[in-house]
């Protein structure tokens, strides 16, 4: 409390704050302005039925299940950046840029992954219109109407980028973070609804062993979240002229979570699209090809297979952006150049090994626990049968984590002004 007081005393802080506020604000409106030629009770039906659909949902703030102008939230700008950091292991400018080239590679790269939204948004606004209009959810569309459709989707899907890019420039979190928080967040006062209004007090044992899993889910990510290996660096003496320099011990912390919640929503950017075309190609009059369509389409439908997927895919995401934003060879340079070395290894390509060896292990602990907290609301739904409360351990997991990424940016702001 006494934080969040200086915040509102300092006129430049508070200024930032407020603006997010108004920010988060006009994305929950636009999330509302739904797009015209809906069957809402159909609707209903297809999201409650389908539980993936209903999952992606969840993360636009359920501007998805209400067909809102922001139906596909940051989806497309997501599937983007995972599409250009995979592009980093392919073409060797593309990783120059991102790597070598300092901030203005980096501003370049970013702007290819935001012009790469614009033709993502369309080609999943199209797919997703066409599956609604095969399941008799929108009505028959024109030409006119399909382009109209599809532009303002675009739009909506761009506008909310903007939004996420305005809110980083404020240094109080990650902007595409803080608009998926505030979706989830949005949706939890009609899951709290719905539960109490199929409260069943014969099975109260069960709402209150799922509030322990749910706390216990809330320790655990707050403690991998901090959770973190330091690596003892000493520092060798130098004299120059009449002074010596060095000769201290510190540590480089290498964190058990390294990758925060990226592999989650890369994960669930990549599930989205095998549904996708087996729904798209379904009514195929080729046999092959509406073969293949109702093979994804089973394959997402079948609940084991699909959390074994998940599972995977957050573990194997987890390694790939760790390697990306934590690289031992160079920091194993950086280490040797300012005169360090980690006891008793020797500096170079030793370090980097050991380094190497290092982060493969932490990660371990750290992409198990996340594929455990992807596949948990599954999990607790099997065992205890609650499905009405959508808010599961993925859901969770990032809400925390924002949180406590939030709590450092305004920390540090802070601090910077009692300096």
């Amino acid at each position: 409390m006494n934080k969040i007081l200086q915040i509102f005393k300092r006129p430049d802080l508070r200024n930032k704050v407020l603006f997010i506020f108004f920010l988060l604000a006009v994305s929950r409106l636009i999330a509302s302005i739904p797009i015209p030629a809906v069957d809402v009770s159909r609707l209903k039906d297809f999201f409650a039925q389908n539980q993936f659909f209903g999952l992606i949902s969840s993360f636009t703030g359920g501007s998805l299940s209400t067909l809102s102008i922001a139906m596909l939230g940051l989806g497309p700008y997501i599937t983007g950046s995972i599409i250009m950091q995979l592009l980093t292991m392919i073409f060797p400018a593309l990783e120059q840029m991102y790597k070598y080239e300092g901030e203005a590679g980096r501003m370049r790269f970013n702007q290819y992954s935001r012009l790469l939204t614009v033709p993502l948004a369309a080609l999943q606004g199209y797919g997703f219109l066409v599956l609604l209009a095969r399941q008799n959810i929108i009505g028959q569309l024109s030409l006119l109407d399909w382009a109209s459709a599809i532009s303002v989707i675009v739009a909506g899907s761009v506008f909310l980028m903007w939004l996420g890019e305005l809110i980083s420039e404020k240094n109080l979190g990650n902007g595409v973070s803080l608009l998926i928080l505030a979706g989830i967040v949005a949706g939890f006062p009609a899951s709290i609804q719905q539960t109490l209004f199929t409260f069943d007090a014969s099975q109260l044992f069960t709402y209150l062993g799922f509030i322990i899993v749910a706390l216990a889910v809330i320790v655990g990510v707050v403690y991998i979240s901090e959770a973190q290996r330091n690596i003892p660096i000493n520092y060798a003496r130098r004299v120059r002229g009449m002074k010596m320099y060095g000769g201290v011990s510190t540590y480089l912390p290498m964190r058990v979570n390294n990758a925060g919640v990226i592999p989650i929503i890369f994960a669930l950017s990549l599930l989205l699209f095998p549904g996708m075309i087996g729904n798209f190609f379904a009514g195929s009059s080729i046999p092959v090809i509406s073969g293949v369509a109702a093979f994804f389409t089973n394959f997402i439908q079948n609940q084991l297979w699909y959390s074994l997927s998940y599972f995977f895919l957050v573990v194997l995401f987890t390694y790939f952006y760790t390697a990306v934003t934590f690289d031992p060879k160079s920091i194993s340079e950086n280490i040797q150049k300012q005169g360090g070395y980690i006891p008793g290894i020797r500096p170079g390509p030793m370090t980097a090994q050991f380094l190497n060896h290092l982060l493969n292990r932490v990660t371990l602990v750290g992409a198990i626990f996340l594929g455990l907290i992807a596949v948990m609301p599954n999990i607790v739904q099997g065992a205890t049968g609650i499905t009405t409360f959508t808010v599961g351990g993925t859901s969770i997991l990032i809400v925390v984590s924002v949180a406590l990424e939030i709590m450092k940016q305004v920390d540090a702001q802070l601090s910077m002004y009692e300096y």
